[in-house]
């Protein structure tokens, strides 16, 4: 296949709330420009876009998958992406490349969290975004509420191109009020619509909503703004030049109707995406890193300029190796070329280029700036590197993924698979970042921190299928701490005579409480030469080997200081040894008295959430221990500021997507240590006994 110029393509990332027809609106694309000759469904598990067994299985997108086409000589490279909040690390990493952002929203249930959180990405990322409403011939659909509900949450850019003549079953006709003409569809057949003028009945209505969009397009600039005002309306050919420029402004974001299933709208939308969305060029430079010294550069789609190649997505899969997905920024790129990784400075020799459709890999010569393929087996490069010509320095900004929440401790059901876990973690790491992997030294404990429960569970289960090895959840332990509140003196006296040379040492200790946070000091005040100046490290050394392990229930003691201030010695038993395990004993004696208590470490919450559920997090968050420190606002969100003890944070995660339907995000992060209330620290010190 001969490369495609920049100008002749388009770069389109589907996008929505789990269910809102993603996959099947890439499958009806598909079947339209003539990739597929039959249009799979997700029930019978034979997508394009969903062809691994875990989405399968659980039909639903859970991998980023692309397919291309041709249409209207314009290739047109598609992006579909999973819609569960749990694998928006897939999303943000496809929207990065896309040049055009596609928003689905199901009819029948209007705008949805997942509508929300990537409408905040397209703004993160200043992509051009059209919305496509979808399922337009199914029950209970309502045009209107839906296009009221993106004016509400939107703003009033939002702008409908098209509404439907008829709603729900049997739904098969749409009138364009850009065209100002009805399209008519033959339910389930490519190649059959049909154009016509609009009928009376439908004219007042589109002749409102053309106004409508007239007056929202000439808002976006002054020269059309004026041409406006003299002709009192716009041509269609000015109403597209302006559309496609507000796209890339962000002035304008039209709305359009499909019905994917039956391939209502299909083919018109194509003539959208190949007129109106605009092509790697008509997008404008990208931004990119020099990392000589940091600063900031654009990196023109220049087929003849420098190669430059950002890795967005990289997958592993049996008989294959890792695959890298890769847009072309700069330059072009072909089988045998030689680029730096501009991270690491290491060479990579690209192996056969490909092109995409689903799972079938299509080899093609070269690919030019602008355009998106992939290669395999790359030695040391991943997601987010940089590939570029030798002594070119500037890497492209790389995907800033979700922050996963959920952590969760795993342990190997057969002893001895540490290490299989740790090399698949690994490798599962390089496919999807937006996951994390963190080793607890305290308690030798591997935790994972997930964005929900359905990507940790998809984790483990690719851990199995893929590396052959079986994990179990674990609760996660908690670094409680002890301490002490009164002073409190004690003497160690370690005595030993078994016949020759005996063991003798005998240290008096008093314990201080010190101010939270400040650790453990250690002080002598022995004066007279009662305990030698040479034994004296050791008594330090024994001390703080007792600290490690609380009396309480063998957490670490903090926050005290331990001044040895008397005791007596054998010129010939005395010795190190003997001073450490008295140091020790003392160190027991006087703990026991000093009134101990434990600790339980805090961490500073951040939740963002709809004022409707603010009342309830409050609640929830109090009956979990925690206290409200005040409320902030952001935009549509109010931000709640709290301290949570650790051990609720465990359930916090799960009462919160209960209770706002997924709509609220939160972070947090170690504040303090302080006093665990008495039933507490009861039930923790009577399980560590038990």
């Amino acid at each position: 296949m001969q490369a495609v110029q920049p100008d002749q393509l388009r770069n389109i990332v589907i996008t929505g709330h789990a269910g809102s027809g993603k996959t099947i609106l890439a499958e009806s694309l598909s079947l339209t420009m003539g990739v597929i000759n039959r249009l799979g469904t997700i029930d019978e598990g034979n997508t394009l876009s969903d062809y691994s067994l875990d989405e399968i299985q659980r039909k639903h997108s859970l991998n980023t998958s692309l397919v291309n086409g041709f249409w209207n000589d314009c290739k047109i490279n598609i992006i579909d992406t999973p819609g569960l909040l749990d694998f928006h690390g897939d999303v943000k990493s496809a929207m990065r490349v896309a040049d055009t952002v596609l928003i689905t929203v199901n009819t029948a249930s209007g705008v949805e969290v997942g509508t929300d959180t990537i409408w905040e990405y397209t703004k993160e990322y200043y992509k051009p975004t059209l919305f496509i409403l979808t399922k337009l011939d199914a029950d209970r659909t309502n045009f209107n509420a839906t296009i009221q509900a993106l004016q509400d949450h939107f703003g009033h850019l939002v702008t409908p191109i098209q509404f439907p003549a008829d709603e729900g079953l049997g739904h098969h006709t749409l009138i364009d009020v850009l065209l100002m003409k009805q399209l008519e569809f033959n339910p389930d057949k490519t190649g059959g619509m049909t154009i016509s003028d609009i009928p009376d009945h439908h004219l007042k209505r589109a002749e409102e909503l053309h106004q409508q969009l007239v007056e929202a397009v000439a808002e976006t600039d002054e020269a059309l703004m004026t041409r406006f005002f003299e002709e009192g309306t716009l041509t269609e050919e000015e109403l597209r030049t302006g559309i496609k420029s507000a796209l890339v402004t962000r002035t304008f974001f039209p709305v359009f109707c499909t019905s994917p299933l039956h391939m209502i709208g299909t083919e018109r939308l194509l003539n959208v995406i190949v007129n109106l969305c605009p092509s790697p060029i008509e997008r404008g430079p990208e931004h990119a890193i020099c990392t000589l010294d940091e600063t900031k550069s654009l990196i023109q789609p220049n087929p003849d300029g420098a190669t430059i190649a950002f890795i967005f997505k990289t997958m592993s899969e049996p008989r294959v190796g890792e695959i890298s997905y890769l847009r072309v920024y700069s330059g072009h790129i072909e089988t045998g070329h030689e680029l730096i990784d501009v991270q690491t400075g290491q060479l990579e020799k690209l192996g056969q280029v490909y092109t995409i459709i689903g799972q079938k890999k299509n080899p093609v010569d070269k690919l030019l700036a602008g355009d998106i393929g992939m290669v395999v087996k790359l030695k040391d490069a991943h997601t987010n590197d940089t590939l570029a010509d030798k002594g070119t320095s500037c890497r492209i900004s790389p995907i800033i993924f979700p922050l996963p929440m959920l952590a969760t401790a795993i342990m190997p059901v057969t002893q001895g698979d540490e290490e299989k876990i740790s090399a698949g973690l690994h490798h599962l790491h390089e496919e999807d970042p937006s996951f994390t992997i963190e080793h607890d030294i305290e308690f030798n404990q591997t935790i994972l921190k997930t964005l929900g429960e359905t990507h940790l569970d998809t984790i483990i289960n690719r851990l199995q299928t893929k590396f052959n090895v079986k994990v179990d959840i674990a609760p996660i332990k908690i670094p409680y701490r002890e301490t002490i509140r009164i002073a409190s003196s004690a003497q160690g006296k370690y005595k030993k005579q078994s016949g020759g040379k005996g063991q003798y040492g005998d240290v008096w200790v008093k314990l201080e409480p010190l101010a939270r946070d400040t650790g453990f000091e250690f002080a002598s005040e022995v004066v007279g030469g009662v305990v030698p100046t040479r034994y004296l490290p050791a008594v330090e050394k024994g001390l703080r080997e007792a600290i490690t392990n609380g009396i309480l229930a063998g957490y670490p003691v903090v926050d005290l200081k331990a001044i040895a201030y008397d005791g007596s010695f054998h010129p010939v038993d005395s010795s190190e040894f003997a001073f450490k395990i008295a140091a020790s004993m003392a160190f027991k004696n006087a703990f026991d008295h000093a009134k101990p208590f434990l600790l339980e470490p805090v961490f500073a919450l951040n939740v963002y959430a709809p004022e409707q559920y603010t009342g309830e997090i409050v609640g929830d968050i109090s009956s979990k221990r925690g206290k409200i420190l005040g409320m902030d606002s952001d935009v549509r969100m109010q931000i709640i500021h709290a301290l949570i003890p650790q051990a609720s944070l465990t359930t916090f995660h799960h009462a919160l997507t209960r209770l706002t339907q997924s709509r609220a995000r939160y972070s947090y992060s170690f504040s303090h240590y302080e006093e665990a209330p008495p039933d507490i620290a009861q039930q923790i010190i009577a399980a560590k006994k038990s």
